[in-house]
């Protein structure tokens, strides 16, 4: 299906053929995801299977969505919950730089076995989430939740609860969660219920249509979606709930765990999380009134990493440590590959950046600058153990691998320069160097550069490499900031002259680089794949327990590290136990006992997580209602209520937790305004610290466990986007 931009030649648009108020349902959408977007009919879309990865590779997002999804034909008063999912969804194409394609499906029960065949990699359509339908397909975290409803005709009183059922005609799709409870009741206590399936092709505004007519007596449908339809109707209403709340989310195959990862990531990270994501270029003396420093690091062996469920890594305690001195709260911002440091510095996505940079001249005319040195090295070329090069003439007929847009390449590129006769090969930037030494060892590559502490860590590791030579002389590393970020950046020189070769950087050194026992150990802890699950010996556990109440299974992770550091007979003063930390009266109220035992306490503390997620409104955006959840789990949800009054008396954003309503729980600790609010004193530091260190740990185990694919080429994103 081409670009709806450049048409079909000769034959009528597809769009053309759809209904105008397909584009009226998403006037309230991204600019660029409506002009970017295309369709395709369910018949005409090929069947292509994969991974996220293969979906990169195809350069399209192929969103299963029903016809009545593309065919309301009205301008909805009140915003439409399926308009805001295809938004969602769109958008998170687009920040893969993919196309995002409507598959339009005539008939529901066809979106599921469409999805399974290939013909699309999502579906977006208020689909429940329940067993049934998992033994098919994954699903994402809850994007919403519902509540079934039955809807009769306005002047009907004759249906007031399920029970007034009983000898009447509904009408739901077969294929719906509707049809199978219809059934239920109709073969166990409601037989005389008359159950009427849905015709093929026929959408939501036709069944009210033969509803108010008379032709039935009911029909079931979501909450979000009667609330639409009440928007322009007033001849319908609804009669009574026909379940208890349902949690919707999208439908992805069971072969694509990297997509229902990346959704998962964006759903509940990116989209709608803005409060935290504004670009901020402010120097030292604002970064302290926001108390939260931002730094840029990569993901390897040297600089930030995941052991055994702790943040660790040499750059990593070298920020923590400058945040502690200067009492802000550390935030890690990890870029999808060493190309993006200086754009995203430059933006405002982070404060500083480390990562062993080299300064250099070209940055500074782009309006870095670098502090005073913290590290220094050599640079060496990698051989496998057994290889006898040893001097730059040996490297005749070797070729050589490393990152392209790296000081690596441009030091090799002297040495030919200079009469070095060896081949220069490139790989993608997003690929660390210590996977390239092991692909040395293990004869993928013939050599590689790496600077003296990353071999350091991998020589320590009994990595079957070695040093053919050192090809320069030390070469310093620095922390970059933007040029105009004086105060931070003279703050940092200062920190780094104290703690230069001191006891603390030495025992960090040694730690990290130099001891063979202690790298060993940091290196058999590190996680390696958080898809499958390898952050704690409960990951099966968590990710049962998460699944069944719609939680992402690695934040529950991060929050049971941060609750007992995975230990199950954690004990805290005040009587909470487990490895979630609950008090036994709250997991007694639960209907759970016995809180050493890890199943019973994991999914306690997931079920109390629930539970306090549905305190908060269900018009507060979903990753919102996370955030308030946790900070309600740490401190209670009264106090978390008192902050969210107290935010907007202030002029902060109620519905937002991030530099908003957590400014105002900090407040609470104080006299002046915990004296007026209805849960009194808190100590707001305790929630505010809780909620930020489980996103960061959350936001860790997000990103290790996403496979190494490499940035899409922005030249292809523009070729796509007709730009």
């Amino acid at each position: 299906m081409q670009d709806l931009r450049r048409g079909s030649g000769n034959r009528t648009p597809f769009f053309l053929l759809l209904p105008a108020s397909l584009f009226l349902l998403s006037h309230s959408f991204n600019a660029e995801a409506v002009f970017n977007r295309t369709y395709n009919t369910l018949e005409n879309s090929k069947s292509i299977k994969g991974d996220f990865d293969a979906i990169l590779r195809h350069g399209k997002l192929r969103i299963l969505v029903p016809q009545d999804f593309t065919s309301v034909n009205y301008l909805p008063r009140k915003h439409s919950p399926l308009a805001e999912q295809q938004r969602i969804a769109e958008e998170f194409a687009l920040s893969h730089g993919l196309i995002p394609e409507l598959v339009i499906v005539k008939n529901f029960a066809d979106l599921i076995p469409a999805l399974v065949a290939g013909k699309g990699d999502v579906i977006i359509n208020n689909l429940t989430i329940n067993k049934q339908r998992r033994e098919k397909i994954s699903f994402s975290v809850a994007v919403s939740h519902v509540y079934e409803q039955i809807i009769v005709r306005k002047n009907d009183d004759s249906i007031t609860r399920v029970s007034d059922l009983a000898n009447k005609t509904l009408m739901v799709n077969r294929d719906s969660t509707f049809w199978h409870a219809l059934q239920w009741l109709k073969e166990n206590r409601y037989p005389n219920i008359e159950i009427q399936a849905t015709p093929d092709n026929e959408l939501h505004e036709q069944i009210l249509d033969r509803l108010v007519a008379g032709k039935i007596d009911a029909t079931i449908l979501d909450s979000n979606l009667i609330e639409i339809y009440q928007g322009y109707r007033d001849d319908i209403k609804v009669a009574a709930n026909f379940s208890g709340q349902r949690d919707i989310g999208w439908g992805i195959r069971k072969d694509a765990p990297r997509l229902v990862s990346e959704i998962n990531k964006y759903l509940q990270l990116e989209h709608m999380a803005g409060g935290d994501k504004i670009l901020f270029k402010g120097d030292l003396k604002q970064i302290k009134k926001r108390r939260v420093l931002r730094v840029l690091l990569r993901n390897n062996a040297a600089s930030y990493f995941l052991y055994r469920g702790e943040l660790a890594g040499f750059e990593y305690e070298l920020a923590r440590e400058f945040a502690r001195y200067h009492n802000l709260r550390l935030e890690i911002v990890v870029p999808p590959s060493h190309t993006e440091f200086s754009s995203w510095l430059l933006e405002g996505k982070a404060d500083l950046a480390m990562g062993f940079l080299e300064p250099n001249d070209w940055q500074r005319q782009l309006g870095i600058e670098y502090t005073r040195p913290y590290h220094y090295t050599r640079r060496h070329i990698v051989v496998q153990k057994d290889d006898p090069a040893s001097q730059i003439s040996d490297l005749d007929q070797h070729t050589i691998t490393v990152q392209r847009n790296s000081n690596y390449w441009e030091s090799l590129l002297n040495l030919q320069r200079q009469g070095a006769n060896f081949s220069l090969r490139a790989i993608k930037d997003n690929v660390e160097t210590e996977r390239l030494i092991q692909q040395v060892a293990s004869g993928r590559y013939q050599a590689t550069m790496a600077d003296e502490h990353i071999l350091d860590i991998e020589l320590a590791r009994s990595v079957a490499v070695k040093s053919a030579f050192a090809v320069a002389d030390e070469i310093p590393h620095a922390i970059a900031v933007r040029a105009r970020n004086t105060g931070l950046r003279a703050a940092l020189d200062t920190f780094i002259k104290r703690i230069y070769k001191s006891e603390f950087y030495n025992v960090l050194y040694q730690k990290y680089f130099k001891n063979p026992g202690s790298v060993a150990k940091l290196a058999s802890g590190r996680v390696i794949d958080l898809i499958k699950g390898q952050i704690s010996p409960y990951d099966k556990l968590v990710q049962k327990y998460a699944e069944e109440y719609g939680f992402d299974w690695r934040l529950i992770a991060a929050q049971m590290y941060q609750e007992s550091r995975f230990n199950p007979k954690a004990r805290s003063s005040s009587g909470a136990r487990g490895l979630m930390q609950l008090m036994p009266r709250t997991a007694s109220s639960l209907g759970i006992k016995d809180l050493d035992k890890p199943a019973n306490s994991i999914k306690a503390g997931v079920k109390y997580l629930d539970w306090l997620r549905d305190r908060f409104s269900d018009e507060l955006p979903l990753a919102e209602r996370l955030w308030f959840s946790l900070a309600a789990y740490n401190a209670g949800a009264g106090h978390v209520h008192d902050a969210r009054r107290l935010a907007k008396s202030i002029g902060r954003d109620p519905d937002r937790w991030f530099f908003q309503t957590e400014t105002a729980m900090l407040l609470l600790s104080q006299k002046e305004y915990a004296s007026k609010a209805r849960y009194g004193f808190v100590n707001g530091e305790e929630p505010v610290n809780y909620v930020r260190d489980i996103k960061q740990r959350f936001e860790a185990y997000v990103e290790l466990g996403s496979t190494q694919l490499g940035s899409v080429d922005p030249s292809r994103y523009l070729t796509l986007a007709g730009r």
